[in-house]
């Protein structure tokens, strides 16, 4: 019941129904415009995702790394840094709803500034997702839209990463170094067999992804390990993601048989830099999964569409689904005004929007 009521109340599944159901009026979609493997790598990941949660891995690094924290600056690099380095693997949605509530009950606990670090997890946790095919799910699609392959998509990844944490790192430096106590780590027990049989799912995924071996095979393990480990562990799994990509191929498929939305679109997206900046712009209205199916179904440049969506998760609530997580995840577990929060998260987010965007802009003129 809880997956249920859970997909029900997917504010961005919601609009993806409703413009489905509208487009259906129009023309009927086609199966061949459902891209089956994308629906099935998310489905991987997801699963993969939620057995490393399950499993209590990102908890535990927490706590490991927090345990050398001898000050505020050097908490917040910690958590910022794991952030990142959780956003490649295990995605940002997960990175947000475990380390924000980890470091507001020390933020608590010893009266620290809480506005400021979890906005910079939750920024974190998206430079991280970007890295990866599977660290944000419209990574996914692009591979498989564009048949990207690993060299080609890590040498898109490779210098936004650097730059971004380069950017990181001077916000660091203004972060005042008050001395707090050194945290101590609690007890928690793992289990080591599951998590090196779920790696080692995890790269056979990754092969999946680049299509080196079929999709299928990975998803259906990863959906057993799931079954064996805990079957619980399925009703974690976001399906209203799934329903979303799904919702968007239909939708895709109807307008792609209006001649007059069809030219509409060429014209938004007719070049590198247009496509470039109207994936920025559409996830701020619409977030980036399904901007990124819209506009990838339209243009040939992918790596301006990497860039974009990705850029583009940054700025509003809506730009990515962390972003959403992370409001709700401070208003939880916070004990300082929301609306100062929202305020200055939303600040935070804008320039880095902006800042963001000059990079991208560059990387794409100077072919970094």
């Amino acid at each position: 019941m809880t997956a249920l009521k859970n997909i029900a109340k997917d504010r961005i599944l919601q609009i993806t129904v409703l413009i489905t159901v509208v487009s259906l009026f129009f023309a009927r979609p086609r199966l061949a415009d459902i891209n089956f493997h994308t629906l099935w790598s998310v489905a991987a990941m997801l699963t993969l995702i939620q057995i490393y949660a399950y499993l209590h891995v990102l908890d535990v690094l927490a706590y490991k790394l927090t345990s050398i924290a001898d000050n505020t600056r050097k908490l917040n690099m910690l958590f910022t840094v794991l952030a990142v380095i959780a956003g490649m693997f295990l995605g940002n949605d997960i990175t947000v709803l475990t380390l924000i509530p980890l470091y507001l009950n020390i933020a608590k606990r010893y009266k620290l500034p809480q506005i400021l670090p979890v906005t910079l997890i939750g920024m974190g946790a998206n430079i991280g997702a970007a890295f990866t095919p599977w660290g944000n799910p419209h990574n996914i699609f692009l591979v498989s839209r564009f048949d990207v392959k690993p060299l080609v998509f890590f040498k898109w990844s490779v210098p936004y990463l650097i730059i971004s944490m380069a950017i990181m790192i001077l916000v660091f430096m203004f972060i005042p170094k008050k001395e707090i106590p050194v945290q101590k780590t609690e007890p928690i027990r793992i289990s080591w067999r599951p998590i090196i049989i779920t790696t080692a799912v995890f790269i056979f995924f990754f092969f999946g992804v680049f299509r080196i071996v079929n999709i299928v095979w990975p998803m259906l393990i990863a959906i057993i390990l799931a079954l064996a480990i805990n079957p619980r562990i399925m009703f974690k799994i976001d399906y209203a993601l799934l329903l979303t990509f799904t919702g968007f191929f239909i939708f895709i498929s109807d307008i792609q048989q209006i001649p007059a939305i069809v030219n509409l679109i060429h014209i938004t997206v007719h070049s590198e830099s247009s496509t470039y900046f109207a994936s920025i712009l559409t996830s701020q209205i619409m977030s980036n999964v399904p901007s990124t199916i819209l506009v990838g179904k339209f243009t040939n440049y992918a790596q301006a569409l990497f860039l974009g969506s990705n850029i583009g998760g940054f700025g509003s609530a809506i730009g990515s689904m962390a972003n959403m997580l992370v409001m709700k995840t401070f208003n939880q577990h916070a004990t300082v005004s929301r609306k100062k929060f929202f305020i200055q998260w939303t600040i935070m987010q804008f320039a880095g929007l902006i800042i963001l965007t000059i990079v991208g802009l560059g990387l794409l003129l100077f072919r970094i």
